[in-house]
């Protein structure tokens, strides 16, 4: 499943459901609330696939982030719902998976390594 980002950077591309981690959450948790958070899914059986460094502009700050990368399971797709910074949500095989629809350079870096 892939994003379109409601808001700038790249508003408009495709993304990766995902965000920040709070302090004193580990990332695994982060990424279960976020998940839930933008899209409306329960994840279950996490698996860490990478890391990459990023620069990710916020209210006009170029911040330093380690972008990390899971697969995960999920049950339930009823309950599916484009929500918080997320304008829609779309299904996608593999195969029609193009990097460069992607607008943030991280997540094309992943995206690309993940066809891999």
């Amino acid at each position: 499943m892939v994003a379109k980002r409601a808001n700038e950077p790249a508003k408009g591309t495709f993304d990766l459901p995902g965000g920040f981690v709070d302090p004193c959450e580990t990332a695994e948790e982060a990424i279960v609330r976020e998940i839930k958070e933008e899209t409306g899914l329960a994840l279950n059986n996490l698996t860490y696939l990478f890391s990459i460094p990023n620069i990710y502009v916020y209210s006009g700050f170029d911040v330093h982030t380690l972008d990390l990368f899971f697969e995960a399971k999920v049950n339930e797709i009823s309950l599916i719902e484009a929500a918080d910074d997320v304008s829609e949500l779309i299904w996608m095989k593999k195969d029609d998976v193009d990097p460069e629809q992607f607008g943030l350079t991280s997540i094309k870096q992943a995206i690309r390594k993940w066809l891999a």
